[in-house]
């Protein structure tokens, strides 16, 4: 205790002797005053300060832990406002650009909107969960935003699944499930077969991949994620709260209501 309230008292001290005179008596200081401020301590005293302040951090690291838990927190709250700042200023083309493919009730209450990569394991291991929210609950709208960051295939599987919304909207969560479906690589032929399979023109599908509107609209998506601060995928924009990465039915069933709640 006698040592705290000795560093207590130091640091009050070197508080005073930094703030110079003007400080204490409350006069506004002179300009040779504030050049003379850095040389207030003799090196001595400053030498012996540092050693105080050394000592103390070593015989309480706590205190190292508190400030770095402390400064985590500090940078979470300002990375949630600017979240929520950018999500405010971009919540119309979130939800309601018509080139992101819709699922679920086009009237829903709730709207959710997904970043996602075919390439991403952990969005073939969520969807289940999308796939039972949506048709279980019956008044949530559910937008894709196709988010390829996982290299050349998922950048391929994207403008296909892209091309097909364009094409034939009714047949994009069929071609979206069998592509969340799919396990190993994605490569264009392969993709094609899927497309096949769902009932779809392969070489429509092909044709269409290579149309400017879907460019486009990839890249705008790429554009949106960025300025939201989505740096991974899955990630989830429930209720205007942007939730990163994998969760499962429960969370999203809890966060869907805490949206309702608050509308």
């Amino acid at each position: 205790m006698r040592f705290k309230r000795l560093f207590s008292a130091g640091l009050a001290a070197a508080a005073i002797v930094a703030a110079g005179p003007a400080t204490v008596y409350g006069a506004e200081p002179s300009s040779a005053t504030k050049s003379s401020v850095g040389d207030a301590m003799a090196p001595e005293q400053k030498a012996a300060f540092e050693e105080m302040i050394r000592a103390y951090i070593l015989d309480h690291p706590e205190v190292v832990v508190e400030s770095l838990q402390r400064w985590q927190e500090l940078q979470k709250a300002e990375s949630d406002e600017r979240a929520k700042a950018a999500l405010a200023e971009h919540r119309d083309l979130l939800e309601n650009n018509p080139a992101a493919p819709v699922a679920g009730n086009a009237k829903g209450d709730v709207t959710i909107v997904e970043f996602f990569d075919y390439r991403c394991g952990y969005c073939k291991r969520v969807f289940p969960a999308i796939q039972e929210l949506i048709e279980t609950d019956g008044n949530i709208r559910y937008v894709f935003k196709e988010f390829p960051i996982l290299g050349p295939d998922s950048m391929v599987a994207s403008k296909a699944a892209q091309a097909v919304w364009f094409i034939d909207p009714d047949r994009y969560l069929d071609f979206h499930a069998a592509l969340m479906g799919a396990r190993g690589a994605l490569n264009e032929a392969r993709i094609l077969d899927l497309a096949e399979k769902v009932g779809l023109d392969r070489a429509e599908v092909k044709k269409g991949m290579d149309d400017p509107q879907v460019a486009e609209t990839l890249a705008g998506n790429l554009g949106l994620g960025r300025a939201l601060g989505v740096n991974g995928t899955p990630a989830f924009v429930i209720g205007g709260e942007l939730v990163p990465g994998a969760i499962d039915l429960d969370a999203m069933k809890e966060l869907v209501a805490e949206a309702r709640r608050s509308s």
